[in-house]
């Protein structure tokens, strides 16, 4: 101000402007600047354009638009371009990603990016030799990953680094910034106000390439909270509730934005647990508004130049007053009580009150055989405090659980920090198991002892996701999602019919004990304890960087392109399957013991739809094949089909490919022959994978058409050669006994993603676009 009023603007207030800018999104990345400047600028073009208030979602979003004075903007229809921020990617699919990128011919990445090792550490003994296994198992991915990262300029997170969403919630993620990332479950990075979103390695790659990523314009689903958050209610309780209202696809196409006065009373890891589990419900992403509790986060995070910097743009980084919502959902948080989820799907709800007897009735196991604390969702400093407050109970009055019992840190700065302060021995003296800093079981890298496959059992975990098999590969395994407080408190009970709010234990000494509900601090008295330092660098210059990926190697193999369009329709496709009921990623491309070919994509195709359940008798991995008239597994048949060189499709239920981000369910059907999915509805993530890769999603206009088509059936899709954006495609029905049936197809393909269908895939487009400018 002193500047301004002796009129030495030019000299003194331009260069505290420029000062103020420069502060770095990331101590890794020292010459990588946060830019609010650009996302204001954004703004306020598309504030004069649109004329109305905007939500936060569309700040963020709009804000990131690459042309924002002349991009086509209508929720829920058009296809906006943006420019993320930054992209991450974890170990399994960074593969692909990498792999594909290595495609692309290009020298180096043009964003900052992050590899993450994650997903390839099986639980077994214990964290230290469960760590050791994994880096010996997979020791040639790992150096790929390493090697490649270092040649293309991408920072490389070391197994035992923590799992992804934790380790950008500490050190990447920031208020407005806009991150994209391989896995589904990147929303996380809401919890710090960003908009972070779950893709596929394809659109990775076009953010890496520096060229604009494409997303359908999202809807906006506002969930307004009242109230505060007491006793045993917890923030995985609010998005355990939302998944009960929106359903597992309620989500679909839409930005989930929460805002109203009961948001202060979350703490920003309890925000990154909410706009996690998003991905349940098939949200683009989720978001919480820049508030103390994110200021707080960062400044323990030694992040506390971004608050300072985020203080000064926080007009930009909260909803405008008056904005507008497609849809309103409102939660009193002093009315919400503890949830728990499942089993099979995260979207049946059951207040904790009630599960015992819902279950009683319903025939599920009420004895809990383990549960499972951590995972990306809940492994904060705040999560294991509550916990350990619980097992501090128990311990005081002689008790242990009574089931199983284990814990996952989030990351390895978690992991120190509970190990200093005593958390982890707490957990450890009542029954516990500390596995090591890496998914786990969480997504079924998880080798389990105490039952047999086919046993009915239960499970609780604080995890996100909770799919028939999901865990443990067992399909007789009922899990239920809950806190990671309710899971140690069950844990000690032995029992679904437990609960604590109400019900008592039996002490060591036999007099009767209730548990108070647990108080933690969110974040640590003292600093974080960062532990072992894990983080690669990437050199300044990597072109001399090797490469190796052995042309004999089973884990990893380079990717050749697939072939071009004919020009020609689609004429007589044979049905590889046709899909009864639910059909997520895991169902078309397991994880588990699968994972260590994600760099492999002949040997991964091996499960293709191995989970899916044939609608013709009812089984899983076996379908007819229609030129020998013998019953087979879907793989097999594939290759079959392909040797024969006859395409096929795939016909699908409701949200086919809800779940994880994996692009293999995509890459899989297209390498061994595939030409055309066919579904009542597709979740997002999966359906842009399928057009990246040079497949035909496509949607009934009718969904009852979905009756009309059988496995013995023939298919031809006709009108390609005028395949247009909005135009529906003809599907003639050939059935054996010679007769014909017309149904009308629907899509949601703009210009350019016909452009990657006729291409044959969106990197041989880009690869196209290159040779033509160079």
């Amino acid at each position: 101000q002193h500047a301004l009023n002796s009129g030495v603007r030019h000299y003194h207030v331009a260069p505290i402007l420029c000062q103020r800018a420069k502060v770095a999104m990331s101590h890794f990345e020292p010459n990588e600047y946060i830019n609010y400047e650009k996302l204001e600028k954004n703004i306020s073009i598309v504030r004069k354009r649109l004329d109305r208030p905007l939500t936060l979602s569309e700040k963020i979003v709009y804000g990131h638009l690459d042309d924002p004075a002349k991009q086509e903007i209508e929720r829920g229809k058009t296809y906006l371009r943006l420019r993320p921020d930054r992209v991450a990617m974890q170990d399994a699919t960074a593969q692909m990603a990498m792999l594909q990128f290595i495609s692309s011919g290009l020298p180096k990445v043009a964003v900052p990016s992050t590899i993450h090792c994650d997903h390839l550490i099986e639980a077994q003994s214990g964290g230290e030799k469960d760590l050791q296994r994994a880096k010996d198992i997979n020791q040639e991915v790992y150096n790929f990953l390493s090697t490649a990262g270092a040649k293309y300029g991408v920072g490389f997170w070391k197994p035992g680094s923590g799992i992804i969403h934790q380790i950008i919630l500490e050190n990447y993620s920031y208020p407005g910034v806009m991150l994209i990332g391989t896995d589904s479950h990147t929303p996380n990075g809401g919890g710090l106000g960003g908009i972070c979103i779950g893709v596929g390695g394809a659109d990775a790659v076009d953010v890496m390439a520096g060229i604009p990523w494409e997303l359908k314009c999202p809807k906006v689903i506002g969930v307004k909270l009242t109230g505060k958050l007491s006793g045993w209610t917890s923030p995985k309780d609010v998005i355990l509730k939302v998944a009960g209202i929106l359903t597992v696809k309620g989500g679909t196409g839409a930005i989930i934005e929460y805002h109203g006065p009961g948001v202060d009373s979350i703490s920003c890891t309890g925000m990154a647990t909410i706009c996690n589990m998003g991905a349940e419900i098939g949200a683009t992403t989720s978001i919480f508004p820049y508030n103390e509790r994110m200021k707080k986060y960062l400044g323990k995070t030694g992040r506390a130049d971004i608050a300072a910097l985020a203080d000064e743009f926080k007009q930009h980084l909260v909803p405008d007053s008056g904005c507008q919502y497609d849809q309103v959902i409102e939660i009193n948080l002093s009315e919400l009580k503890p949830h728990i989820n499942g089993p099979f799907t995260p979207d049946l709800a059951h207040p904790v009150s009630d599960i015992g007897a819902v279950a009683e009735k319903e025939g599920w196991p009420v004895d809990i055989r383990v549960g499972l604390i951590g995972s990306c969702t809940n492994s904060s400093y705040e999560d294991m405090g509550r916990s350990a407050a619980v097992a501090k109970q128990a311990l005081a009055h002689g008790l242990k659980c009574k089931s199983k019992f284990t814990i996952t840190p989030g990351s390895e700065q978690i992991r120190a920090t509970i190990e200093r302060d005593g958390y982890a021995k707490i957990l450890r003296e009542v029954g516990g198991l500390v596995l090591a800093n890496a998914c786990g079981p969480c997504i079924g890298q998880w080798d389990r002892k105490d039952i047999k496959k086919g046993e009915k059992n239960t499970i609780v975990t604080s995890y996100n996701r909770n799919f028939t098999g999901r865990n443990d590969a067992n399909p007789e395994t009922h899990a239920f999602v809950t806190s990671p407080e309710i899971v140690t408190a069950l844990s000690i009970a032995g029992t679904l019919k437990f609960n604590p709010e109400t019900d008592y234990l039996t002490a060591a000494d036999g007099k009767k004990f209730k548990l108070e509900a647990p108080d933690a601090d969110e974040l640590p008295k003292l600093e974080f304890d960062p532990g072992q330092d894990t983080y690669q660098y990437p050199p300044k210059d990597g072109s001399g960087q090797h490469v190796d990926v052995s042309p004999t190697s089973q884990r990893l193999q380079l990717l050749e392109p697939f072939d071009k369009w004919d020009g020609k329709d689609l004429e007589d496709m044979l049905i590889l399957i046709k899909v009864k009921g639910k059909c997520t990623t895991d169902h078309i491309s397991a994880a588990g013991p699968w994972l260590k070919f994600r760099g492999h994509l002949d040997n991964i195709s091996n499960n293709l739809l191995i989970g899916a359940i044939n609608i013709e008798n009812g089984k899983a991995n076996s379908v007819r094949n229609a030129l020998t008239q013998e019953f087979g597994p879907v793989p097999d048949t594939a290759r079959y089909y392909k040797k024969m060189g006859v395409k096929w499709a795939v016909i699908g239920d409701e949200n086919y490919g809800e779940g994880s981000s994996r692009e293999h369910a995509a890459l899989e059907p297209r390498h061994l022959g595939g030409r055309v999915i066919i579904t009542k509805s597709f979740a997002r993530i999966h359906e842009t994978n399928l057009k990246k890769q040079g497949l035909l999603p496509l949607t009934f206009a009718d969904p009852a058409d979905y009756n009309k088509i059988h496995p013995v059936d023939k298919l031809s899709i006709v009108g390609l050669k005028d395949f247009a954006p909005g135009k529906p495609l003809k599907c003639i029905i050939k059935h054996p006994n010679g007769s014909q049936e017309t149904i009308m197809l629907n899509h949601t393909f703009n210009e350019s993603q016909i452009e990657w269908f006729q291409a044959g895939s969106a990197l041989n487009r880009m690869k196209e676009l290159q040779q033509k400018s160079s």
